[in-house]
């Protein structure tokens, strides 16, 4: 079983960035595609970034243009880059690969001044 874990995230003010890095174990990670979702308190478990593993991507309306992923296969990561953030991001930020493996112990993000 594929094991996950997520980095990166902290206490950012709105309009700031962060980096998530989220590392999985195991040598299939290249060939599926990744996604990263997020849990906002009260709020359903939900994906806005995705990566195949040749490297499209695709992303929810409410993050296109200031969120990135990418993903390293030779290190087993994939990456978030969140740049103009808002309070709104505020929550608990996870990767899978359409949600076959178990999830991981999430990384906190909170967005607030």
């Amino acid at each position: 079983q594929v094991q996950l874990v997520e980095s990166g995230g902290g206490l950012v003010q709105p309009g700031g960035s962060l980096r998530l890095s989220c590392s999985a174990s195991g040598s299939i990670f290249s060939i599926y595609p990744m996604g990263w979702y997020r849990q906002a308190p009260g709020k359903q478990r939900e994906k806005f970034a995705g990566i195949t593993s040749h490297g499209s991507t695709n992303y929810a309306d409410s993050v296109k243009g200031r969120f990135s992923i990418s993903r390293d296969n030779a290190k087993n990561t994939v990456y978030l880059q969140m740049n103009s953030l808002k309070p709104e991001a505020t929550a608990v930020y996870y990767c899978n690969a359409d949600e076959i493996w178990n999830w991981g112990q999430g990384t906190q993000v909170t967005v607030s001044s």
